[in-house]
């Protein structure tokens, strides 16, 4: 399976609401996206993390690419900052793992 993570930062007042005009309803595209096993979202830390689980790489990919999540990354740069990191695992890891790879390994954007 393949695992993502983000923790994202919102930037400014007006980049929070952005932020969450475009969070929730990826959210919810990814919860009903085909190769979709897991989906979770948490505040860790200074962070608005979601950690997922896919059937494949593919997968994750389609869901990235389209609909409201593909607006939410063309508008990212003026809304917050943040780190995402994907991986293959066998399971689905613990927020404590997941989180302490993403802030290790995860790539700053």
């Amino acid at each position: 399976m393949y695992i993502s993570i983000t923790g994202l930062t919102p930037k400014g007042f007006l980049g929070a609401l952005r932020f969450w005009l475009l969070a929730v309803p990826s959210f919810r595209q990814a919860q009903k996206a085909e190769g979709n096993l897991f989906c979770e979202v948490r505040r860790v830390q200074n962070y608005q993390c979601t950690l997922t689980a896919w059937s494949s790489r593919e997968a994750m990919l389609d869901y990235l690419r389209s609909g409201t999540h593909l607006k939410a990354m063309k508008a990212f740069r003026h809304i917050a900052t943040g780190k995402s990191l994907g991986y293959e695992a066998a399971s689905v890891p613990p927020w404590n793992e997941a989180f302490d790879r993403l802030v290790r390994d995860g790539r700053d954007h």
